[in-house]
């Protein structure tokens, strides 16, 4: 597990260069706050102050990667050699799709991942809800997840996002561990999707929200949303969501209950091997 000072340093210097460099880094807190024992995470300190950090974020077979260098310690090959130990790792873990996480609005990070040959993947939006009036949702149940609600969350993972089924079991084991709130979505008693909300700092993030495509353009959807909105900001959270750029339906969704892009990351494919 990685240290209470460890994760003071991370959080002081993602602070430091956000302000600077006016963007969001995603540093996946909710995994950076339950880490065991495998080495995933890569520090190189000066005087006890940390310099430049890289983590790295399993999702079954696929391996996120986002770091950063403090503002006065940059081309000095502190993050060159922090990505090349943590590549290192990603060949001994055996993951077979890498994917470099940055700031769409970052030159820097943008300089760096073209010089190392990484090709862009993707792009996701950051989205914030703007306060508005949403309808009452009675006939929508969330209720936390349990352990027998494995296999339909695998079902889910496959059938919504597409996942193979070893990613899915892998992630879906994962969620089980972490401190986000795994919520079933059961419509008449019956299990038709799942969502996650995590917090942190006054933050309330929506994450894995899926209904099985059977059961998609009934309204379902935007209930939920409508529900999980209501719940959270009534409890003082600001709400906050990621979609793709190119998930034109989903983004009209988040849109029509009141969501507007605030941040974009840009997700770039790294060769493996």
């Amino acid at each position: 597990m990685l240290t209470t000072q460890q994760l003071k340093d991370i959080e002081q210097l993602q602070k430091e260069c956000e302000i600077h460099d006016h963007v969001q880094l995603k540093l996946n807190w909710e995994m950076l706050e339950a880490r065991e024992a495998d080495p995933l995470d890569f520090f190189h300190y000066e005087h006890d102050e940390l310099v430049a950090f890289i983590g790295l974020y399993p999702f079954g077979s696929t391996v996120e990667v986002c770091g950063m260098v403090k503002v006065n310690d940059r081309r000095k090959g502190h993050f060159t050699r922090l990505f090349h130990q943590a590549m290192e790792q990603v060949k001994l873990n055996g993951y077979r799709r890498i994917l470099l996480n940055a700031p769409a609005g970052s030159e820097a990070a943008r300089a760096f991942l073209n010089k190392l040959g990484a090709e862009h993947a993707f792009s996701e939006y950051q989205m914030e809800w703007q306060e508005m009036t949403l309808p009452e949702t009675d006939d929508i149940n969330l209720r936390q997840a349990t352990s027998e609600d494995y296999e339909m969350s695998v079902r889910l993972s496959v059938e919504a996002f597409g996942l193979d089924e070893e990613d899915a079991r892998a992630t879906e084991g994962n969620y089980l561990t972490d401190k986000s709130d795994n919520l079933m979505i059961d419509v008449n008693e019956e299990a038709v999707g799942k969502v996650r909300v995590s917090h942190k700092e006054g933050q309330a993030w929506i994450y894995g929200f899926c209904i099985l495509p059977k059961h998609q353009g009934q309204g379902i959807g935007r209930k939920v949303l409508c529900k999980i909105v209501k719940q959270q900001s009534s409890a003082g959270y600001s709400v906050h969501l990621e979609v793709e750029t190119k998930n034109g339906q989903a983004l009209g969704l988040y849109e029509s209950v009141g969501f507007r892009v605030v941040h974009a990351q840009d997700y770039y494919h790294y060769p493996c091997g």
